[in-house]
């Protein structure tokens, strides 16, 4: 993308150091038009605050499609984490995804429901300044759960000003946004929600986000707070939607649905003359989930809802410095540290929320240290970037069962390579190749013992690598960017922990390859249009299709200034097939979603109507194959396909008043 944030706060730059002097904030917000000469890969690149502040949204986590080929679904309520795609990866909630906020990292290692577990309901998208992505194990900045690739989020020092949004929608959606800046140097800020949802059965979502943020001898001191909770309608069995015996919108198990909440309070300091960048964090989290995906296979009295419980505090930080020595060098090199201290992560098996039984119930402790580096240097028209990365990690596993209890550790080194050749001013060829890797559950990496069955367990590799390569060009000329690539990744081990059964699943290595075309094209200083193809091949090494992994994704959107205070925007996705069995003989159905968004200013307030699902569009969010189980029918189950539906047509209006 070739659009990215001009400038920042003034303030963030000279308040870098102490020696400083004080200067009025004045926030600067456009659009950087060029990329070449920049970037290291035609799959990276910023997204500006410009470019996505009029996007519509269904759901918070649904600022990630702001980056091309990548989309988010949702298969349960609104507070669980959306499922991710990108790159032919199912993300499942973000096992190949790394991201962070404010250099924060977001992911969870050895999750109660799944590894990686990526909740993106953290953010508020108006508080959200910038998005950098880069795509693919090519970074030696990007560590853990980066192989498919890293998306990393900004928030601004002050938020485009004081202001007051509420919105009112259909399906009683209410929701309160606010910022005021107490000072040149501290503000707070709230978003509040509430809805009842589309569904049968209520949502009754609530979800509170609060910010405060100070500058402090040039550190950027930030406190966020995040609380939800929500009914859940699951995927439901095609069946008996066909039937007639249960409608689109409706659930099986009325009762799924969860609570979670996170706290955050972190200080990071920019030091532009010495090149420096510190980050430091601390982290609270919880989750209660609850679900039921095969309804009564397993227990035909009792059901077979389960909760996946987690809490832990997460301690750590990063520094990088940068600097130019003599010969024509530039070096970067960084060191990261992070400790997540599990006080209780567990799986049960429940009724309307009421445990039953514990499958198993552990606490451990997880840590993880990296130093990385990165050496560039032009040759003539080429910059040539070589980085090394090197992760040791390490885990106690205290677990219910002793027999699964037990420490862990392993260490991996990566090399990158990143050629990006400037042939011209508005034409770049790239060449990227690397290794990362995601971490498995720590829990899987010691297990002995299936603690369902009472079986041995096959163990997981704490570290599983994956290799990758790129070639890609990115043209510029009068507004239009052209950008493509052409990848291709190996995952050396899909073996992992699988939360919802408290067991680890065994599979075979993987490859996938792929291409990505991107338009970017500013067509008049009142109209911007982009599209977005990403297309890919994915396979088992034993040739069998990997499930749930989609074939294309496409998107598009159009941004235009109807007249000096009215601005149309319109956002299209298309999800493709995927097999949803390794065989191809079942496979899911594509879906495409229209969202729209007016906006009118009348001076110091603002008008916002959103229209979501404009088509009204009755297709799934996302689809799964499996054997499921309801009254009456046979013990053994039945194989089918469980989807959930996309939410129907919505509006909703807002009102924003800039203070």
């Amino acid at each position: 993308m070739s659009s990215v944030l001009a400038a920042t706060s003034l303030a963030a730059i000279l308040g870098a150091t102490a020696q400083a002097q004080e200067v009025e904030t004045v926030a600067v917000w456009g659009r950087r038009a060029n990329e070449i000469g920049r970037a290291k890969s035609a799959s990276e690149g910023r997204i500006a605050y410009a470019d996505f502040a009029v996007r519509p949204l269904l759901r918070p986590g649904e600022l990630i499609e702001a980056v091309p080929g990548l989309a988010a679904t949702q298969h349960s309520g609104a507070g669980k984490a959306n499922q991710y795609f990108l790159r032919g990866f199912n993300l499942d909630h973000g096992t190949d995804l790394a991201a962070s906020l404010d250099g924060v990292p977001l992911n969870l290692p050895s999750h109660g429901h799944g590894q990686g577990y990526l909740d993106l309901n953290v953010l508020t998208p108006e508080f959200v300044h910038d998005i950098g992505f880069r795509k693919g194990p090519y970074a030696a900045e990007n560590g853990d759960f980066a192989t498919a690739g890293a998306v990393a989020f900004e928030t601004a020092d002050h938020l485009h000003g004081d202001g007051l949004q509420a919105w009112v929608g259909e399906n009683d959606y209410y929701r309160v946004v606010g910022s005021k800046a107490l000072s040149q140097k501290v503000l707070v800020a709230a978003d509040l929600s509430t809805t009842r949802g589309a569904w049968s059965t209520p949502e009754d979502s609530k979800k509170i986000n609060l910010l405060g943020r100070a500058i402090v001898d040039g550190w950027s001191i930030t406190a966020l707070a995040y609380d939800a909770g929500w009914n859940a309608t699951d995927q439901i069995p095609r069946r008996a939607v066909e039937a007639g015996t249960l409608g689109r919108l409706d659930a099986v198990d009325t009762t799924d649905g969860g609570q979670t909440s996170r706290y955050m309070l972190s200080a990071r300091r920019r030091d532009l003359l010495r090149g420096l960048d510190t980050v430091v964090y601390i982290q609270r989290y919880k989750l209660d989930l609850y679900s039921n995906f095969t309804y009564f296979l397993d227990d035909p009295v009792n059901g077979d809802q389960f909760q996946q419980a987690d809490q832990r505090w997460i301690y750590g930080g990063a520094l990088t410095k940068r600097w130019t020595p003599t010969g024509g060098w530039r070096l970067r090199a960084g060191v990261s540290a992070r400790v997540d201290d599990i006080g209780k992560v567990g799986l049960y098996r429940t009724t309307a929320r009421v445990r039953r039984a514990t499958v198993r119930q552990d606490a451990l402790t997880e840590w993880s240290t990296a130093l990385w580096g990165e050496a560039i240097r032009q040759f003539g028209k080429l910059d040539a970037t070589f980085g090394l990365r090197a992760d040791a990690m390490g885990a106690d596993v205290r677990a219910g069962d002793p027999r699964n209890a037990g420490q862990v550790g392993d260490i991996l080194v990566s090399p990158k390579l990143a050629l990006a050749w400037r042939i011209s001013k508005v034409f770049e060829l790239y060449a990227d190749a690397g290794r990362g890797f995601h971490s498995n559950d720590a829990r899987g990496a010691v297990i002995a013992i299936d603690p369902v069955t009472g079986d041995p367990a096959e163990r997981a590799p704490l570290l599983s690598p994956t290799d990758g390569a790129e070639l890609g060009l990115r043209w510029m000329h009068e507004g239009l960017t052209l950008t493509a690539a052409a990848w291709a990744l190996r995952v050396d081990s899909e073996l992992v922990y699988v939360g919802d059964a408290g067991f680890t699943e065994a599979a075979s290595a993987t490859r996938r390859k792929g291409v990505e075309l991107l338009a970017d094209w500013r067509a008049t200083s009142r109209l911007n249009i982009t599209a977005a193809y990403a297309g890919t091949h994915a396979r088992f090494n034993t040739g069998d299709r990997i499930p749930n992994a989609v074939d294309a994704v496409i998107s598009a959107g159009a941004s235009w200034s109807l007249t000096d205070s009215s601005t149309l925007s319109l956002t299209y996705r298309r999800l493709g097939g995927a097999p949803l069995l390794e065989d191809n003989s079942v496979r899911s159905r594509p879906t495409s979603l229209v969202n729209a968004l007016l906006a009118r200013d009348f001076g110091r307030a603002s008008l916002v109507v959103e229209v979501l699902n404009v088509t009204n569009s009755k297709r799934d969010d996302i689809a799964y194959a499996y054997a499921s189980r309801l009254p009456g029918e046979p013990a053994r189950g039945v194989e089918d396909v469980h989807f959930h539906p996309v939410e129907p047509r919505a509006v909703r209006v807002g009102m924003k008043l800039n203070f």
